[in-house]
């Protein structure tokens, strides 16, 4: 059973950062607490344990730290999204729009076969352009994506209920 109350309890919420009216949730507390850690990387795990993925794709950069180890926990491969530029090898890139500007993410052309089963992973979503931009990438490769987890889902920018749309299964531990 997933204990919120240590999770949520854990993570570090800054007002007006890194702008005024937003609430930053800071996750770095979280992941220097190992029981918070733990509990987090088992809840996000707990959903794909009996319909594994065959990789796990991280979005840049917090989703790198959970992607890597829910990776690890679940026996799969991992393939970093990152932003523009980043990457050494050949990539493929999708633009999309944050709540204060824009980006575009890429990753490697190769990191995925076609027909693999990916499950897409972040710390939190918002309004869903980042992982509607994942989405946008394995699809390129015809990549099966199996679903996407979260820590947090900010609900009402409504993020969660897009991808939901595309006939995704969305799992977030805390709204």
């Amino acid at each position: 059973m997933t204990d919120t109350k240590l999770i949520e309890a854990a993570i570090r919420k800054i007002p007006d950062y890194p702008k005024p009216g937003i609430l930053f949730r800071d996750i770095t507390t979280l992941l220097g607490d190992a029981k918070a850690f733990r509990a987090t990387l088992d809840a996000m795990c707990e959903p794909w344990l009996h319909d594994k993925p065959d990789k796990v794709a991280g979005l840049e950069a917090r989703g790198f730290i959970l992607g890597g180890a829910i990776a690890a926990l679940l026996g799969v491969g991992f393939v970093p999204m990152r932003k523009k530029g980043k990457l050494p090898h050949h990539t493929i890139r999708a633009a999309y729009a944050l709540e204060y500007g824009t980006d575009e993410l890429e990753m490697h052309v190769d990191a995925v076969k076609p027909g693999e089963r990916v499950l897409v992973v972040d710390d939190l979503i918002a309004t869903g352009g980042t992982a509607g931009a994942a989405l946008e990438l394995l699809a390129k490769v015809d990549a099966k994506v199996i679903g996407a987890s979260f820590i947090i889902d900010l609900r009402d920018l409504g993020g969660s209920n897009k991808l939901r749309a595309k006939g995704l299964k969305v799992h977030a531990i805390l709204e």
